[in-house]
């Protein structure tokens, strides 16, 4: 039977437990916001980057933009974490990864694979897809431009010796402050309508920009932006949707743990009670025992 001393340890256990879990619940909560914001600051740029790319498209020199080929080598980037107590979260972005990886290389001469995250990496070694390379997950908001630049450096060797005809980013999107979903984003080869979408855009000045550079070096310098653009985002919302996980997480733990206090502290009221009747029933026999022999 349990006893006072054990139960008083459980319930400082528990309390520190619970202590550690709202402190956990509470930077989950300021991370979303962290990393909803780096998001948020992206669209002007994005925006300056398709801008550029609908001055060169409405050149009459039009530069060509990459498409698939028989045989096609095939890339993918997969954003998962590096620590746990975030639920399902990198179960279910590697499940729709090993899925469509799986499709791609049906028709794929060659595979690269870059995951950000050590728990992600695993899941896939562990479905037999080999990782190329692995990086750590940022540990804040600033950081994620650092990230980037490494995954564009690591892509780039790849791009020249074998020419990447596809290339897609799976990452959880965030959708509010406790929800996400699994998403694939193609960054190759470029969709056309989007492209025709720019062309066609009305532009908000009376005359268009002017440049100088060859109208294709400076088409894959913009792309080569688009693509640090995508690549940030996905991480940002990647980040955001982990710490949602967590904080929903923790919010069923802060709950678990709050129903075990109550228990403990019934249960301990109990075995007090119980405690101080049996020592007070110990007084009284012993006064009875003492009046008996006087």
């Amino acid at each position: 039977m349990t006893n006072i001393e054990d139960l008083k340890r459980q319930i400082d256990t528990s309390r520190d437990l619970l202590s550690v879990v709202k402190t956990m619940k509470a930077l989950a909560a300021v991370s979303i916001r962290q990393y909803e914001k780096a998001v948020e600051s992206l669209a002007e740029y994005n925006r300056t980057v398709e801008m550029g790319l609908q001055v060169v498209l409405r050149t009459q020199v039009q530069p060509r933009s990459p498409r698939p080929s028989a045989g096609e080598s095939f890339a993918a980037v997969v954003f998962g974490s590096d620590w746990g107590m975030c639920g399902q979260f990198n179960e279910q972005i590697a499940s729709v990864a090993i899925a469509a990886i799986d499709r791609q290389s049906e028709r794929s001469r060659d595979r690269r694979i870059l995951v950000v995250g050590l728990r992600a990496a695993g899941a896939l070694e562990a479905a037999g897809l080999p990782v190329d390379r692995q990086f750590a997950v940022p540990s804040s908001a600033s950081a994620i431009a650092t990230l980037v630049r490494e995954i564009l450096l690591a892509i780039d060797p790849w791009q020249e010796r074998q020419a990447i005809d596809r290339l897609s980013l799976f990452y959880n999107q965030s959708r509010g402050s406790s929800a996400y979903r699994p998403y694939q984003q193609q960054i190759l080869p470029l969709d056309r309508p989007w492209l025709d979408g720019l062309k066609s855009s009305q532009w908000p000045t009376r005359m268009l920009p002017q440049f100088t550079l060859a109208p294709d070096r400076l088409f894959s310098a913009l792309i080569r932006e688009y693509c640090f653009v995508s690549l940030f985002r996905a991480c940002a919302q990647s980040l955001a949707s982990e710490n949602a996980s967590r904080l929903a997480s923790m919010q069923i733990a802060e709950k678990n743990i709050g129903d075990r206090l109550e228990d403990l502290n019934v249960q301990y009221q109990y075995e007090r009670q119980n405690s101080i009747t049996s020592e007070l029933l110990d007084i009284v026999s012993g006064f009875e025992a003492l009046r008996e022999q006087s």
